[in-house]
């Protein structure tokens, strides 16, 4: 006689409904969003939603048309190097609250020298919760120019995010629990007419059971400079060149 052996699927089911991802951009059009706030341009092409800069507009916002509480959220982006850009999470736009100005946690999209890119900023209220000033590692994470990966992770009070898989920002705020999502496109001069950010792969997973492992936040970078030192002024009227050093004396160091 044989024995047969059934698995328990009943009980897998749960923990496969948790991974489940949802895409909050189908790629065909933009059925789904709502904008605010200014009027820069959003199109859909090659299964990318673009935004396009407008001068003499306030930031713009393509927002979600539901509002989303504990989740974890995955993009790509890729950004025109002189426009500065971002992904709000649970946002608001209320009519009591600066005539209905979008207002909320952002996740910071900076292509400059900074470098601030992941960074977590307050959006039309508090301004910067946690830059990357003393992080060097997601600093140097982004890609100029090239397509970048990013994970948010929304769950209860705590706020994180990641940058090409390295963390970036490990925040707790409570301020608000839930909102839209949004992309923005920042307000320009003319100069900065037609800049272009691009988004794509955009999935959400609501409701997750945990997110990654709190991390300690990273040390300020060690100084080269002893502690304690005394300096003292040795020698004066150098001129500096972009090569050896002309001395008062004539000579020339190296």
């Amino acid at each position: 006689m044989r024995l047969l052996t059934f698995l328990p699927l009943v009980a897998l089911a749960p923990a496969a409904l948790a991974a489940e991802w949802t895409p909050l951009f189908n790629g065909q059009n933009l059925d789904g969003w709502t904008q605010r706030g200014g009027k820069a341009e959003y199109r859909v092409e090659n299964g990318e939603i673009i935004g396009v800069s407008v001068p003499k507009t306030p930031n713009s916002f393509l927002c979600t048309t539901r509002d989303y509480a504990d989740f974890i959220l995955e993009f790509e982006f890729k950004v025109d190097a002189n426009l500065n850009s971002g992904v709000q999470f649970r946002s608001q736009s209320l009519p009591d609250y600066k005539n209905g100005q979008v207002h909320g946690y952002q996740c910071e999209i900076d292509p400059s020298d900074r470098g601030w890119t992941a960074g977590l900023y307050d959006e039309g209220r508090r301004g910067w919760l946690q830059n990357l000033a003393h992080n060097d590692r997601a600093r140097f994470a982004f890609k100029p120019l090239d397509w970048n990966k990013v994970r948010i992770e929304a769950i209860g009070d705590r706020l994180s995010t990641f940058l090409n898989g390295v963390p970036a920002a490990d925040d707790k705020d409570s301020m608000t629990p839930q909102g839209f999502i949004a992309l923005q496109v920042h307000g320009v001069p003319d100069a900065f007419a037609g800049l272009e950010v691009r988004w794509r792969n955009i999935r959400i997973q609501e409701n997750p059971e945990h997110g990654s492992p709190e991390l300690s936040p990273p040390a300020p970078p060690a100084s080269i400079v002893p502690a304690e030192v005394e300096v003292k002024k040795v020698a004066g009227g150098f001129q500096f060149t972009e090569g050896p050093a002309l001395g008062p004396d004539g000579r020339i160091w190296f």
